[in-house]
């Protein structure tokens, strides 16, 4: 099949940018959306023209490297998916395809379609690690954990920190990822302690890295890859209030 690619390129951080049209001619359904890329990265190569530059890890659809835009869509549009996991055979031959980095004054484009998200390991270390002393190791069945709380705790861990949510927001608005990392601690037995501190730290962190408000328009979760519900939002706001109502500090 054959494509035409408009691809956003950026030489750095302060030049200007622009689509540019590529074709990825006799590619097949059964790559992924990734693979195509590398096809006319090849050929690129082989007219001595600059490759077009985008991030990508481990290709699976655990890393969240691969933050594209894909025709208006973060990942693409396909429930559940990373841009990694898109395959061709769910686009037409001779279709248009435009391909953008991620959109947020927080992800600043580093070059054409890779953007700088360290804001959001900064937002991760500002929260910290479970530092109670609890002595030795337990087995790891020795502490009972409701059903449910393991459950929904593990919902949340799934988020591998792409910034699709960012990207999809009209605020740029990094609730659904906060959300995520606040919850999946918060809700074990080892977290608990450290919960309001925790949660104070994380949106301080947030809000000083210049991401937008929420506005619970949805489609943070529309687009996120491993389908983090906003009922995590709803639990970070009554985590922050409940910790605000204690007299909690940041």
């Amino acid at each position: 099949m054959n494509l035409t690619l408009k691809v956003w390129r950026q030489k750095n951080a302060t030049a200007p940018g622009r689509f540019e049209a590529y074709e990825a001619k006799d590619v097949l359904p059964e790559m992924s959306f990734l693979e195509m890329l590398d096809v006319v990265n090849e050929e690129l190569i082989e007219r001595d023209e600059e490759p077009i530059a985008f991030d990508s890890d481990c290709r699976e659809g655990i890393c969240g490297a691969c933050s594209l835009v894909i025709n208006g869509i973060p990942h693409g549009g396909r429930k559940g998916t990373t841009v990694c996991q898109l395959h061709l055979r769910h686009f037409k031959e001779g279709d248009t395809i435009t391909i953008e980095p991620w959109r947020a004054a927080a992800f600043p484009v580093v070059r054409d379609l890779v953007v700088d998200r360290s804001a959001f390991d900064r937002i991760v270390q500002a929260g910290g690690f479970v530092s109670v002393s609890t002595g030795g190791v337990p087995d790891a069945n020795a502490i009972p954990i409701p059903k449910a709380d393991a459950e929904h705790a593990m919902d949340a861990a799934q988020c591998i920190g792409c910034g699709a949510c960012v990207a999809a927001c009209k605020n740029a608005s990094a609730m659904l990822f906060v959300a995520a990392k606040v919850s999946h601690l918060g809700l074990l037995p080892q977290g608990k302690v450290e919960k309001d501190r925790r949660v104070m730290k994380l949106v301080e962190a947030m809000d000083a890295e210049g991401f937008g408000n929420c506005t619970v328009t949805g489609s943070c979760e529309a687009v996120c890859p491993k389908e983090i519900s906003l009922r995590f939002i709803a639990r970070l706001n009554r985590d922050y209030a409940v910790a605000m109502l204690k007299g909690g500090t940041a």
